[in-house]
């Protein structure tokens, strides 16, 4: 009876964007505990060693995380020797991040899972439809990005 007062969910998309998203980490998580990464940490170092010398403001804003996950995430990484801190010449407030040789080492075992991840993600998919899922995917992605932008000035 109580059910006539809840909205209703017009399109299921991002609970099933949000379940491969969940999956594909879950797995990760625990193929790269031996590689002393914790929860969600192997994201933070990809982008380091794609972006050697980014800071915490811009490395926040990529993964569209808050800088106090990013702070804690990458003094965890620090301390486990993947990356490497170096306080800016033009702001000593600011520190740029640069992945260890340890990190790169690491980096191309966690692009070879996350390339088999896709692998297994588009199994049975043509090459068309790879192609626009990937379009389809980015253009929501861009939609969403005005918004997140907007409410995160808030």
């Amino acid at each position: 009876m109580w059910r006539c007062f809840l909205s209703v969910l017009q399109n299921e998309i991002l609970r099933e964007v949000g379940a491969v998203a969940r999956s594909i980490h879950s797995i990760s998580d625990i193929k790269f505990r031996k590689l002393n990464l914790q929860k969600g940490q192997f994201i933070f170092l990809t982008r380091i060693c794609e972006n050697p010398g980014i800071n915490l403001i811009d490395l926040s804003n990529m993964l569209r995380v808050d800088k106090t996950t990013t702070t804690k995430t990458i003094q965890k990484l620090v301390e486990e020797g993947y990356v490497l801190r170096e306080r800016s010449l033009a702001d000593k407030r600011m520190w740029h991040l640069f992945p260890s040789d340890t990190a790169l080492k690491t980096y191309r075992f966690v692009i070879d899972e996350e390339n088999r991840c896709i692998e297994v993600c588009f199994s049975n998919f043509s090459s068309d439809e790879r192609a626009e899922a990937y379009r389809l995917l980015k253009k929501m992605r861009e939609n969403i990005e005005a918004e997140w932008k907007i409410v995160k000035k808030t």
